[in-house]
């Protein structure tokens, strides 16, 4: 565990401004869950758990914009591509600005780069263990916030996106009830 440490710090930092959105609790929950799913996770799992949404806390201005300005569907392919390649290449330079070896940065990356749709089983376990943070943290911000903004059935399609995508057995046992207890509230 040489960088995860230093990484922790440097995601924690940029996400600073997102703990009303759920975001700390996420990141550091998404850490938790990843331990919980595969007790002998590597660094690099650790690394991308913690930081999987760092493309989050450096977006530019025309990008919140469009994101502000726009009610399409939160699970729009090409912002999601987007998202991930661009949290990719910002976990992974961050990596190489510290010294780290070429194989760990291209893990991280590699990782990082489809934590949203999947893809191998360490893209899946990461995937898995965002879900189980997401229901765990952040469902009482988008029945709130997001519902305002985007609409109830926008919200409910991102909740059974989440859900859905879940590959182990394990989580989604883990979030069955927190799934249907936020379907729950947006209702309410």
């Amino acid at each position: 565990m040489k960088y995860y440490k230093k990484v922790e710090k440097f995601a924690l930092d940029a996400y600073e401004n997102d703990e009303g959105k759920g975001g700390l609790t996420h990141y550091k929950r998404t850490v938790y869950w990843v331990k919980q799913l595969r007790p002998n996770a590597d660094e690099a799992l650790l690394i991308a758990a913690i930081c999987h949404d760092i493309e989050r806390a450096f977006r530019d201005e025309k990008t919140k914009s469009d994101i502000k300005e726009t009610k399409k569907s939160f699970m729009d392919k090409d912002k999601l591509t987007r998202h991930q390649e661009r949290g990719a290449e910002i976990a992974g330079s961050y990596l190489a600005k510290l010294g780290a070896d070429k194989h760990l940065v291209e893990r991280v990356k590699h990782l990082i780069s489809k934590h949203e749709v999947g893809g191998d089983e360490d893209q899946n376990l990461l995937k898995d263990a965002d879900s189980v943070s997401f229901f765990e943290n952040n469902v009482d911000y988008f029945v709130t916030k997001q519902a305002q903004l985007r609409g109830k059935e926008n919200v409910r399609e991102k909740f059974q996106w989440m859900y859905q995508r879940i590959n182990s057995p394990k989580a989604k046992a883990i979030v069955k009830g927190w799934y249907e207890e936020a379907l729950e509230k947006l209702k309410a």
